[in-house]
This record gives structure tokens, sequence and C-alpha cells, in this order.
């Protein structure tokens, strides 16, 4: 199957646009785990069973993991989420973006080491710090788009020249990856859902793309107008999914031992709202 014919399986069998993203903080662990990295896996695992029937997607950030040295345990993860949530897709949230010989070991990282089925990308050194990853069929990769950040408006939102009608930054990348950078159809964007009118305008232009959209929960953004803004329905059926992340909102629900009970509780929650925005 593809990275797309995944997410869609997804979509249909827990009728969720939901992704929950693992960034484990040991300090704010619940109980007796609070304070204590070597006790990352327990926790994200903890998580993952409890909501594994409710997502899209899971997406482990990976310098969560890296700043305490528990590589080792995102391993274990990943191998876990395949053994208990094998329909469930894993995007593991590098952001790469460098050199083609530098990407290809990036690749390596991402797809054989970890065994993402997809990875997010930084599109500023273009296509041959891409074109690595494409190389691997059956997975995905998404490109920052139209970010969360304000900071975001430092680059994202210029236009690429002062010639009237020219496109802004962000709408020339989803333009590219819609077109000629799509070589094998595995592309996908990243836009902030504290964008909704960004959100509405990348799917104008990439409306075969699959959009990933932070920022909903902790961050602010409003998940029945983002859902109004990139989900097209099932009658366009050449409309990707969106894939809506939540973080923190979930993974500290709740700071006692019911910790995975609250986490399922918000997901499933979260869930609703967005299913409930589609009409």
């Amino acid at each position: 199957m593809s990275f797309l014919d995944r997410l869609s399986a997804a979509e249909r069998s827990n009728q969720s646009m939901l992704c929950v993203g693992l960034d484990p903080e040991p300090a704010r662990f619940p109980g007796v785990l609070r304070g204590d990295a070597s006790r990352i896996f327990d926790f994200c695992a903890a998580i993952v069973e409890a909501t594994a029937d409710l997502v899209i997607a899971f997406k482990p950030q990976i310098a969560y993991f890296a700043a305490h040295r528990a590589e080792d345990q995102l391993e274990r993860l990943m191998a876990h989420m395949r053994q208990v949530a094998p329909g469930v897709p894993v995007i593991l949230d590098a952001k790469r973006g460098d050199i083609g010989s530098t990407a290809a070991q990036y690749a390596v990282e991402a797809f054989e080491r970890y065994g993402a089925d997809a990875v997010t990308l930084s599109p500023f050194m273009g296509f041959d710090s891409v074109e690595p990853y494409l190389k691997y069929q059956g997975k995905g990769a998404f490109l920052l788009c139209r970010t969360s950040n304000p900071g975001g408006d430092d680059l994202q939102s210029q236009r690429l020249s002062s010639v009237p009608g020219e496109p802004l930054l962000y709408e020339h990348v989803a333009r590219l990856a819609q077109g000629p950078w799509n070589l094998n159809g595995q592309l996908g964007l990243v836009v902030g859902a504290t964008y909704p009118a960004e959100i509405e305008r990348v799917r104008a232009i990439a409306p075969t793309l699959p959009l990933l959209i932070p920022g909903v929960g902790a961050q602010g953004g409003d998940a029945a107008a983002t859902v109004r803004a990139g989900w097209r329905g099932d009658a366009q059926a050449t409309v990707a999914p969106i894939i809506v992340n939540s973080s923190r909102a979930i993974l500290y629900a709740s700071s006692g031992a019911d910790f995975a009970q609250a986490a399922r509780r918000e997901a499933a929650k979260t869930r609703e709202l967005l299913q409930a925005s589609q009409a």
C-alpha cells in the first residue's frame, strides 16, 4: 500500500482525522514517572495503547527523545506501535533538510532505523534535499509549508518578487509539492491550524495532497475552523485526508495515575469535534 492508501484506510477504519503527537517531557509525566527519562517508552506506549482506535496517525517528535538520549526508546516505541496499531501510520516529526548525500542518511534513519511510514522535511534547500526520501516506495514525506508558529511569517508569507500576482513562498511550496516534486505521489504538506485561511488556500492549490495540521489544542488552533478549511469530503475523490495533530492537550490531560484513560477521553472528545465539523 502507498502511504496515502494507509492514511485513507486508517481514516475509514477509525473514523478519525485526529493525529496524536508524541512529545514526551519527563518533567510533566504523571506520578511515579515524573522526571524519569528512562520511562519515556512506558509513558508513550500507554498513550498509544489507549488511543490506537481513535486516530488516523501517530506523530513522535524526535527531538523529545534525542534530548534525553532516548533514541533506543524511540526505536522500541516504533516497533510497539507497529505491533499494537498495525493499521495506524506513524509520521516521524524530524523536519530534516540537508544536501542530497546527507539527506540520504537521514532517510535511512527515518525509514530503516525507525521504520516510520512518513517523515516531516524542510524544503528550503530544494528538491535534491527531498528526493532521497522519495526513493522509498510506500513511504511519505510532509514538507513544511505554512507552519503554526508566529515566526513563520518571516519567510513563508513573503512574495517571491515585487511583481503583482507573484505567489507567496508557502503557495510556491504547495505548487511544487502538488506538481513537479511529487514524482511518486508521496508528498504531503504541513499547514498550521492557527492559520485556517492559509489551510484553505493550500487545499485549493494542492487538492490531492494529505495535509498534516498541527496546532490544535495547546497551541490554540480552532478544530472546527481547521476542518472547514481543509476537509473536502468523500464525494471529492481527488482530495486527500487531513491529519489534525494534538499533542500536549492529550498527553497531559491528567497528572495522575489515570493519565492514559484521561488521554483517551481527550482524544475521543477531539475526534468527535473534528468529525462533527465535517457538516
